[in-house]
């Protein structure tokens, strides 16, 4: 008997119980959308963080300013501006691995545009920022070195501030005030998306640091070029932990740091955090999958007693077919074919409710899902697999039947 001929009697067999071998694929359906659903939500997690690298920059170092002690009382992280624009210079100069460094001075305004105000983040930054963050610009052009030399009263918005002020009309070319000061919008930033804080990072105004200081934020210490941070990108290919030492030491040397004293700054490698994030969630897309698989199991199993079920009530007819001349493996091949059908049309509905499973997910949860082929045959390969393994005990039990003992089997 060819296996074609056993696939068209074990279907048979199948429509004659069509309320036990769907009860049966219920299992393999549940089991089968479980995976997927779950694959999904692991890999819209992995695809959030992976967006966020993206966002920020890939080999991105931020040097911050630190605590400071003051009358024996220690300020918190960022209390004071210890770190200056010549520190952001030095970096650059001094560590062959740096690409660019950039100063920033950060505040916040609320800002004016004809009848409309928003209230939003002031960054003074300088050319190289946008190459240190990978932020492209969408339309007009950047803040040039010109505009730094000459504190221009320029400005770029984010996408939000740029929505929130001028609506679907340009903003490029158009007047806005920070703090009754008018500036010109030359660009708008392209957008980046929320931050890992979930801050929205395109509800941002960019200007000179120079103009920052001079006309919006003012002078907060008698160092004039006092900043708040500098966003060190490192040059593709080089070590960032070599180069977060290297700069660390830089910064304790320009700070005459005696041996054993507290840093006055501090340095967060943004790229191992988010690549610690990334390999967490791999670990979670994971982790929700083998316990999605645990349906797929109890699926076998049910698979297994509805055969072991078929093969005693079909132990005459087995016994007949055996007698006129079928072969064990024939018998073998039946009830591995009604075993693996089983899984695979249980396989291919679970993909269904696997699909509409990750869209209601993704709806109502408001949560990214990620549905990936690969997910989807890896998923029905297991369906199958499950089929054959469970299927493999009652197929071999049947085909191991004697004939006579089959025909008197009541």
């Amino acid at each position: 008997m060819n296996v074609w001929a056993s696939m068209r009697i074990a279907l048979n067999a199948l429509r004659v119980n069509k309320m036990r071998s769907a009860l049966t694929m219920l299992g393999i359906i549940i089991g089968v959308a479980a995976v997927i659903t779950m694959i999904a939500v692991g890999g819209g997690a992995q695809a959030r963080v992976e967006e966020q690298i993206k966002s920020l920059g890939s080999n991105l170092i931020i040097v911050l300013s630190g605590s400071v002690t003051s009358g024996g009382v220690r300020l918190g992280s960022g209390s004071q501006l210890t770190l200056s624009e010549e520190d952001a210079y030095a970096i650059q100069r001094e560590i062959p691995e740096v690409q660019a460094s950039a100063p920033t001075l950060r505040g916040s305004a609320q800002i004016v545009a004809g009848n409309t105000n928003w209230s939003t983040v002031i960054m003074g930054i300088t050319p190289e920022f946008l190459e240190a963050r990978q932020w492209e610009i969408a339309s007009g052009k950047s803040i040039e070195p010109a505009d730094l030399a000459g504190a221009t009263k320029v400005a770029l918005l984010g996408t939000t501030v740029a929505n929130a002020l001028f609506l679907d009309s340009d903003p490029v070319g158009q007047t806005i005030r920070i703090r009754k000061v008018p500036f010109t919008v030359i660009g708008v930033l392209a957008k980046k998306g929320q931050s890992l804080q979930g801050q929205d990072q395109d509800d941002i105004i960019l200007m000179p640091i120079s103009t920052a200081r001079k006309r919006v934020l003012g002078a907060t210490q008698a160092k004039q070029r006092s900043i708040g941070a500098i966003a060190v990108k490192i040059r593709e290919g080089e070590d960032l932990g070599e180069a977060e030492r290297q700069i660390k030491n830089l910064m304790r040397q320009r700070h005459r740091l005696q041996p054993g004293q507290d840093d006055d700054f501090s340095v967060r490698n943004l790229s191992e955090v988010l690549a610690t994030q990334e390999q967490s969630s791999k670990v979670l897309a994971l982790l929700l999958a083998a316990v999605a698989s645990v349906s797929l199991f109890v699926g076998g199993i049910g698979i297994m007693n509805i055969m072991l079920v078929s093969v005693t009530e079909r132990t005459r007819e087995i016994g007949l077919r055996m007698a006129v001349g079928a072969r064990g493996r024939d018998i073998l091949a039946q009830f591995l074919v009604e075993a693996v059908t089983l899984s695979l049309v249980g396989g291919l509905l679970g993909i269904v409710a696997g699909a509409i499973g990750s869209f209601a997910i993704g709806q109502l949860a408001d949560w990214r899902t990620e549905l990936s082929p690969g997910s989807v045959v890896l998923a029905v390969g297991f369906a199958a697999g499950v089929g054959v393994f469970f299927g493999f005990y009652p197929a071999r039990k049947a085909s191991r039947l004697l004939p006579i003992e089959a025909l008197r089997y009541e």
